[in-house]
């Protein structure tokens, strides 16, 4: 959902054994875009008035479609007077954990993988909002899979490429869900350009997630895939802060307005996805790329829609957006902890679910009614609305 981050994931220690390849493009051949730093981090995240919310991005780019619930919030008020801020941090895995952990940020959004290894390494950090109900992650393959891959337990013996080393933490996961050996998997980091890598043949698979594939597919890179919201158990993306905000009872109300505004950013994407992915085009500063990237609006939509089914999950056993499964994310610990060799982390102790209650606590009928009502131009108006929206569905 995710491209994730790097504070300095110790690989070194705990893979000593491990056959992989840590290179970089370089040691592969090939070239590694650089994605630039976070440019500037706002100052109103030290402000003491404290109503504002800096929220970093682990994608090292904001020209995407997976923050449609931002862009929609933003578009209606639904933030109310809190400022926000939306940034990007590097293509590395803990990154954006560190921007946040350092104060640069208030808000993370990384991986369950890149999130355990913050936790491991000391960073204070708690999941406090759900995004990714369902596993978000897949597996790329190439096209025909003439390896015959099925599970990422047959990664076994192949070389997986990713963005940054980091997302291995994502990966071997997945692998020992499936019942593999992740130690015997090679990596080879290849920057922002590793579909290509993986297009070129110089790979048997590669970490991609949902909107991500359509995206892919848009710009010509078709490919098989092992999708994880149909087999894995495991949670995705969430939001993450420091203990000490998440301790500190002045910042609840601050906190959970924040958080209200993406859920009925999230309902307003799933009753209509056809109005949030046009919000989310023509917001001015990704506008340009995302039309670059999305020539076909029928790919666009169907892009949103593959997050929008993520976010929302299993909707009957949730209990509102943004709430989380400790169960499920106690599961991917122990299958986190079991690939490290390490001590399972206590889902209780960093995975809380107290600002759910009152960021679902909105106006439903209201955000139903913006959504209905949202006038379409005529390119959007000629997409058909997916299968399971909201509104498509009353």
């Amino acid at each position: 959902m995710s491209s994730l981050d790097k504070l300095a994931v110790d690989l070194s220690k705990s893979r000593a054994s491990r056959r992989r390849f840590l290179g970089t493009a370089a040691a592969a051949g090939l070239a590694v875009p650089m994605m630039g730093g976070l440019g500037r981090l706002s100052a109103v995240a030290q402000d003491e008035a404290r109503n504002s919310v800096v929220w970093v991005s682990p994608r090292g780019t904001l020209e995407v479609l997976d923050d449609y619930p931002y862009w929609v919030a933003k578009q209606f008020g639904y933030f109310g007077d809190i400022e926000t801020e939306i940034l990007p941090a590097i293509l590395e895995s803990t990154s954006s954990a560190k921007n946040v952990v350092d104060g640069d940020a208030d808000m993370s959004y990384v991986s369950p993988g890149v999130f355990a290894d913050a936790v491991s390494q000391g960073l204070d950090l708690v999941s406090v909002f759900q995004m990714g109900a369902y596993d978000v992650f897949d597996i790329a393959l190439p096209k025909g899979n003439p390896d015959g891959i099925t599970t990422p337990a047959d990664l076994e013996g192949k070389t997986v490429v990713l963005g940054d080393i980091g997302w291995a933490a994502i990966v071997d996961p997945m692998i020992v869900q499936a019942g593999g050996d992740p130690s015997q998997v090679n990596y080879v980091a290849a920057g922002s350009g590793w579909a290509q890598t993986l297009e070129a043949g110089q790979a048997d698979a590669a970490l991609s997630w949902e909107g991500l594939r359509a995206q892919w597919l848009a710009t010509g890179l078709d490919f098989d895939y092992i999708l994880g919201y149909e087999w894995s158990v495991f949670p995705a993306n969430s939001f993450q802060i420091r203990r000490g905000d998440f301790e500190d009872a002045s910042l609840t109300e601050l906190y959970t307005n924040y958080l209200k505004g993406w859920a009925m950013g999230l309902e307003f994407g799933y009753q209509n996805p056809v109005a949030a992915t046009q919000i989310t085009m023509e917001e001015p500063s990704i506008s340009a790329a995302l039309t670059d990237t999305f020539q076909d609006l029928n790919v666009a939509v169907e892009s949103l829609w593959q997050l929008a089914n993520v976010y929302r999950g299993d909707w009957d056993s949730r209990e509102g957006w943004g709430w989380a499964s400790i169960e499920g994310w106690q599961s991917f610990f122990d299958a986190s902890a079991q690939a490290m060799g390490a001590d399972p982390i206590d889902a209780s102790t960093v995975v809380f679910n107290d600002y759910v209650a009152g960021a679902n606590e909105f106006d439903q009928e209201q955000v139903i009614a913006d959504a209905s009502g949202f006038e379409l131009s005529e390119a959007f108006a000629a997409v058909a609305a997916p299968e399971g929206a909201g509104l498509a569905a009353s």
